[in-house]
C-alpha cells in the first residue's frame, strides 16, 4: 500500500482548495511551535513547513528554546489563537519537562487544533460528530484503507497500542457507523494476554505499539490487511548512518501472508502530513465562512 502515492493526490486536492481560498483573499496558515532542540522533532517540523508552502499555504515555524517556561508558551499560543492569519496550530511533541502537554493542548482553540488532540475535538470524534478535527495519523490510515478499497464493515480490526495519538482515536474512528468503519474493534496493549491470539484473528491489523518488528508472519491471519504505524530506529552497520528505519511489523515475513501491507518508510508517514494539510485548509474554509 503506497502511502506516498495516495498522499500526493490528497496534497494536490488541498492545493486546489488553498488556491480557491486565495482567490477570495484568504491564505491558509499553519503555525508549528517547536520547543527545544530535539533532532527528530526538528526534521518533522521542517517537513511540515515545506509541505505547507508547497500546498500554497503560509507555513510558519516558531522555534523556542528548551528553557522556555510554560507561561511563555501559553502566551505565544494565545497570540496565535488571536491571529486571523493563523488557521491551524500544532505544538510539536515531546515538550520539555517543565511543561504539561495537556495544559498546552487545551490552550489551543478547538477550531485551530488541526492535530485533533483538544478535548473538544476528542469528544466530537468519540460521539461521531464530523464538525471536529480527527488526529492526522488515524484519519490518514482510514483514507489509505479507502484508497485501496479495503472492506471494513463487520470486519475484525485489531489495533496494537492505546496511545492518545494513534491507538485510541484509531479505535474511535473504526467503530463508528460510517463508511470505511463499522468494524468490530479490539485494542491490544502491554497488558494484553496472548497478543498473537488476537492478531491472528484480525482481518485488519493496525500496529502502533512502538516496538521494532514486533509483529511477525506467524502472528498474522493469511489474507489480512496490515497497517504499520511504527517508526523505530534499529542498528544496521551496513548503512552510512549505522541505523535504519523499521516499523512495528517484520515486513519480510508478514508480506508473505498479508493481502495488503504498508511499508516503513513510505506508508503511513506521508499520509499523516497530508491529513495535517487537509485539516488546515478545512480550518481556513470554516473560518472564511464565519467571516463572510
Amino acid at each position: 500500500m503506497d502511502g506516498a502515492a495516495v498522499a500526493k493526490k490528497i496534497r494536490a486536492a488541498v492545493a486546489e482548495r488553498a488556491g480557491a481560498l486565495a482567490a477570495r483573499g484568504v491564505q491558509p496558515g499553519l503555525s508549528v511551535v517547536l520547543v527545544g532542540d530535539d533532532a527528530a522533532s526538528a526534521v518533522y517540523v521542517r517537513n511540515k513547513e515545506k509541505a505547507s508552502v508547497e500546498a500554497g499555504m503560509r507555513g510558519e515555524t516558531i522555534r523556542l528554546p528548551a528553557s522556555t517556561s510554560e507561561a511563555e508558551l501559553l502566551a505565544r499560543l494565545d497570540a496565535l489563537n488571536a491571529d486571523p492569519r493563523v488557521h491551524g496550530i500544532l505544538v510539536q511533541m515531546p515538550l520539555p519537562k517543565q511543561m504539561d502537554p495537556r495544559t498546552v493542548i487545551r490552550r489551543i482553540l478547538p477550531a485551530k487544533d488541526v492535530d485533533g488532540f483538544h478535548p473538544v475535538n476528542v469528544g466530537k470524534l468519540l460521539s461521531g460528530d464530523a464538525d471536529g478535527f480527527a488526529p492526522c495519523t488515524p484519519s490518514g490510515v482510514q483514507v489509505l484503507l479507502r484508497a485501496y478499497q479495503v472492506q471494513t464493515k463487520g470486519r475484525e480490526c485489531v489495533i496494537l497500542g492505546r496511545s492518545n495519538v494513534v491507538g485510541k482515536p484509531m479505535a474511535a474512528l473504526m467503530v463508528q457507523p460510517m463508511e470505511m468503519a463499522d468494524a468490530t474493534v479490539t485494542v491490544c496493549h502491554s497488558r494484553t494476554r496472548d497478543l498473537a491470539w488476537h492478531t491472528r484473528h484480525a482481518d485488519i491489523l493496525i500496529a502502533a505499539i512502538g516496538k521494532a518488528e514486533l509483529v511477525t508472519g506467524g502472528m498474522v491471519k493469511p489474507g489480512a490487511v496490515v497497517i504499520d504505524v511504527g517508526m523505530n530506529r534499529v542498528s544496521d552497520p551496513s548503512t552510512r548512518s549505522g541505523t535504519r528505519l523499521v516499523g512495528d511489523v517484520h515486513f519480510p515475513s508478514v508480506r508473505e501472508v498479508a493481502s495488503k501491507i504498508t511499508p516503513v518508510p513510505g506508508g503511513v508517514g506521508p499520509m499523516t502530513i497530508a491529513m495535517l494539510l487537509q485539516n488546515t485548509v478545512r480550518a481556513a474554509e470554516l473560518a472564511a465562512e464565519l467571516a463572510a
